[in-house]
């Protein structure tokens, strides 16, 4: 497994890879990965010659400092558990690596990203829109992979990638949840015993 952090090698690895026709999926994640990832990493290595799985904690998607400085972060465990299902290729960039210059482009989905979640996160959506056409663009992959959880993300991805004309086909994998019927998340870390109690109601 090949462990890339800047974006010119991860690009002339790949590049190379082209040259031989093989078929890239990319699975994005922000990591302290899970069974729902696992999901995820199995469809795409089923399905491409080479599966890349990014590790960025993206900080433009969130609107709370407390909530970025405090999104869990398990890079080693994450490494082995990459490791344990023979992916190919994991990019894990700095933030600086990322965006140089914070980006002034802004993403407007309408009433798409105004409802349910993006109610409460304002500016969510535009961060999730930004780092994903920035890994789309890096990779240049024939599929990327997203799980059924975030439902609203997808369709916003899936505006985006009709948009702009992103010559990808999005893959969409079915929820994966707990023996007690939560749905898998990298946030459920971050719950206290109570609070998954609750949560599993």
């Amino acid at each position: 497994m090949q462990i890339f952090r800047d974006i010119s090698s991860l690009q002339l690895s790949l590049n190379e890879l082209k040259l031989e026709r093989k078929t890239i999926g990319l699975v994005p994640t922000m990591g302290a990965l899970h069974d729902g990832h696992a999901a995820l990493l199995k469809a795409s290595l089923a399905e491409n010659d080479v599966t890349v799985c990014s590790i960025f904690v993206n900080p433009t998607q969130f609107n709370n400092d407390e909530d970025l400085k405090n999104y869990p972060r398990t890079y080693e465990e994450d490494i082995e558990f990459l490791k344990s299902f023979e992916c190919d290729i994991v990019f894990n960039p700095s933030a600086e690596e990322m965006y140089p210059k914070s980006p002034s482009l802004k993403f407007n989905f309408a009433d798409l990203e105004q409802s349910m979640e993006g109610s409460y996160r304002p500016g969510h959506f535009n961060g999730v829109a930004i780092v994903v056409s920035k890994l789309f663009n890096i990779v240049n992959p024939d599929r990327a992979y997203f799980g059924q959880k975030d439902l609203q993300q997808y369709r916003i991805i899936s505006q985006l990638v009709e948009d702009l004309s992103y010559n990808i086909e999005l893959r969409q994998i079915p929820i994966k949840r707990d023996e007690n019927g939560l749905a898998l998340s990298s946030r459920n870390k971050r719950l206290s015993t109570s609070g998954l109690k609750s949560a599993r109601k």
